[in-house]
């Protein structure tokens, strides 16, 4: 899912202010994680608390979308939703804005089969995009995740598309002269998933999707979650995209890419996935009482010793001090 997190903030800089260009620097430091990320990560968490149930996985994404919301209140949420995130009893309010599918993501890498995914959609969606574009929004995207990082070719999962979701009769560079911000899952939701359609890899999905203009964080987000799933994220993009995060955000993203990993494109080493770079990334400390195997002393006196890697637990307090 780390695909949505890199695709949200690098449109982040260009959300009020497009730029229809695919030749921009991907990320700068005007960018930053949104609501976008944020609340992919709420989905997230709750689909590990919840160990995929979906008879209860509504309820943990209610509680974990509130939860991270006012922490990370001024991510960019919209107004109807920001009165959802602060709600004593929140309901659904018949959304179908574009906040259904930029979230989704978890969704479509926990999922075990195409059915799973479209119920694990569901449930996360209809706490509060329950118009029916809304929850169409967001399963196209989940199940799309899903055909991608099973083995779908492109020409395949346009094809789903269109027979189950939208007409894609556009490419990105028709649209671009005209296509402005359009916050529902109809006006964008097709734009995303065209760009990744036509691209040549995850970064060039990234590129295309924000050249698109619009609400680009989330053009971003949804066409980054996909390019993951279909080609890997590279491992530069990977580094870069975890120096925006603080230490909340990492460890759920450390634990849910841990139990869903996904694919990382490495230059050094094969069947990489992103959890692997995400681990040698974040520090290690030794728990108290763990037992210390000695394998030599000095002449002095001095002890060396070591402890198995498996005992060593992630430690993710230097990523608030990059924050």
């Amino acid at each position: 899912m780390i695909g949505a997190i890199a695709g949200d903030i690098a449109g982040s800089r260009f959300e009020f202010n497009n730029f229809k260009s695919k030749k921009f620097r991907l990320y700068h430091k005007r960018c930053r994680p949104t609501d976008d990320s944020v609340m992919s990560l709420a989905a997230a968490k709750a689909i590990l608390d919840c160990d995929k149930d979906c008879n209860v996985l509504s309820d943990y994404a209610v509680r974990n979308m509130q939860e991270l919301g006012r922490i990370y209140k001024n991510a960019g949420y919209g107004g109807t939703f920001f009165k959802w995130i602060w709600a004593s009893h929140p309901h659904p309010y018949n959304s179908f804005g574009n906040g259904a599918a930029m979230r989704i993501s978890p969704c479509g890498y926990a999922a075990g089969s195409l059915e799973e995914a479209k119920a694990l959609s569901a449930a996360v969606t209809r706490i509060s995009h329950d118009h029916p574009e809304g929850m169409k929004g967001a399963e196209a995207v989940a199940t799309v995740i899903y055909l991608a990082r099973t083995g779908s070719s492109r020409e395949e999962i346009r094809k789903y598309i269109e027979d189950n979701y939208y007409r894609l009769d556009f490419t990105i560079d028709e649209i671009r002269p005209h296509y402005q911000f359009d916050v529902t899952c109809q006006g964008s939701v097709p734009v995303a998933l065209e760009a990744f359609l036509e691209s040549a890899d995850f970064e060039d999905a990234i590129r295309l999707a924000v050249s698109a203009g619009g609400d680009s964080d989330t053009i971003g987000a949804m066409t980054g979650s996909v390019a993951e799933a279909y080609y890997g994220v590279p491992e530069d993009i990977i580094e870069t995209v975890i120096g925006y995060l603080d230490a909340r955000q990492m460890e759920i993203l450390y634990y849910f890419e841990k139990r869903y990993p996904s694919k990382a494109i490495s230059s050094d080493e094969e069947n990489q996935t992103v959890f692997d770079i995400l681990d040698r990334s974040v520090d290690k400390i030794i728990p108290a009482g763990t037992q210390i195997i000695v394998n030599g002393i000095d002449p002095d006196g001095s002890c060396h010793g070591f402890v198995e890697r498996e005992q060593m637990i992630p430690d993710f307090s230097s990523f608030d001090q990059k924050a």
